[in-house]
């Protein structure tokens, strides 16, 4: 037996139930015959794209969205031969070929990589699957208006060289209805922008806008597919986006499950007498004579060094206050409260235990992290594994 036989300090469980329950949900919310993309970028929102995507693929899912060319190739290691998976951002140069030679749909938003795209793809004798993102208001990536006649003749010259996979934009904050006018603005303008295409003779195989937030929000807008992101792990984009649903339901009840637990356990258990410093500087103070569980999870593991003195876990059913600075590897907790802690006691980061919950957002309203910045910052290192 080698050491990388043995199990991480602390381990990520998604439930399966839960995959199919969200996804389940999403397709009964979109319209008929509209297609979802599953998002897993960041790892799939911290998921670990090895493990989610073989399930969401049992679920139905048979097209998958990544930003990076790298993120591509660990979805091309585990999909089946049938599912497509999509290229929303960064490619290198010497990374094109790669795609066009597995059958990778991608983003185009610049001349140049259309160009170098097209002309690499006529040359090899295969189809560049593209995606012509277009440039509506968000000022980030894509074609602007002024910019479509710089691809009139590069779409006539290698006519034969490319499939129009779809012509798509990215929607600015579509969580919030602080940015109802800019969003209702960008749409007017995508769909001036693909009537252009159309009036050309260029028909894209599908449209699409919509993310997770205007899938709920602006059900009009979901085109022929939708990229879904955070909702598929059972979190709302944000706390309006989730207003915005049950307002419209009689039962005012949140319909997605959440998917990932987060467990390690207890190292070590020491008492500490009134009057000592714990952990590292002299941010706690014991004022009385306390029992304290040493927990093999720091923040390289992703749990926040914001966290302590204020952080909470669950031992024994029961939440108990993380105490002491947060150290690279360890977190402090105090059980004084609790009877018979020993070494091996399971312990919750994230997730359920016997009545109680820690939940993702209140593990990063403690940290004043967003849940995709908390998710996403999950070290891929953590052992992920698949539960009923």
């Amino acid at each position: 037996m080698t050491a990388t036989s043995f199990h991480t300090p602390s381990i990520i469980e998604l439930s399966y139930d839960a995959i199919a329950h969200n996804l389940s949900f999403i397709k009964r919310f979109v319209k008929k015959n509209v297609r979802i993309s599953s998002v897993v970028k960041g790892n799939a929102y911290g998921h670990g794209i090895e493990i989610y995507v073989p399930a969401a693929e049992h679920c139905g899912i048979d097209h998958f969205s990544v930003f990076s060319i790298d993120e591509a190739e660990r979805v091309l290691s585990v999909k089946q031969p049938e599912t497509a998976v999509m290229i929303m951002g960064w490619i290198p140069p010497e990374g094109l070929i790669w795609v066009l030679e597995n059958d990778m749909e991608f983003w185009v938003f610049e001349p140049e990589r259309l160009k170098e795209a097209l002309k690499l793809a006529d040359k090899l004798g295969v189809k560049a699957r593209i995606h012509i993102e277009l440039e509506t208001g968000m000022n980030r990536t894509g074609f602007g208006p002024y910019e479509l006649n710089e691809i009139w003749p590069l779409l006539r010259t290698y006519k034969d060289a490319y499939v129009l996979e779809g012509l798509c934009t990215h929607l600015a904050g579509a969580e919030s209805i602080a940015n109802h006018v800019r969003i209702q603005r960008q749409i007017k303008r995508f769909r001036l922008m693909t009537g252009l295409f159309k009036d050309r003779g260029y028909q894209a195989k599908s449209l699409h806008a919509a993310s997770s937030a205007a899938t709920i929000v602006y059900p009009a807008f979901q085109f022929d597919m939708v990229r879904v992101g955070i909702l598929q792990y059972g979190y709302w984009p944000s706390k309006e986006t989730f207003i915005h649903y049950v307002s419209r339901r009689k039962k005012k009840i949140d319909p997605l499950d959440r998917i990932i637990s987060w467990k390690s356990s207890v190292m070590a258990v020491k008492h500490v007498r009134q009057g000592e410093f714990v952990s590292y500087g002299t941010t706690y103070l014991a004022t009385e004579d306390k029992t304290i569980a040493i927990v093999p999870t720091g923040y390289s593991h992703g749990y926040s060094r914001a966290l302590s003195n204020s952080g909470r876990i669950l031992i024994h059913g029961q939440r108990v206050a993380v105490i002491g600075m947060i150290n690279m590897n360890m977190l402090i907790a105090d059980v004084s409260s609790l009877r018979d802690v020993v070494v091996g006691d399971e312990v919750v980061l994230i997730g359920k235990q016997e009545h109680q919950t820690i939940s993702v957002a209140s593990f990063s309203e403690l940290s004043n992290q967003l849940n995709y910045e908390l998710l996403t910052r999950l070290p891929a290192g953590i052992l992920r594994r698949l539960t009923p």
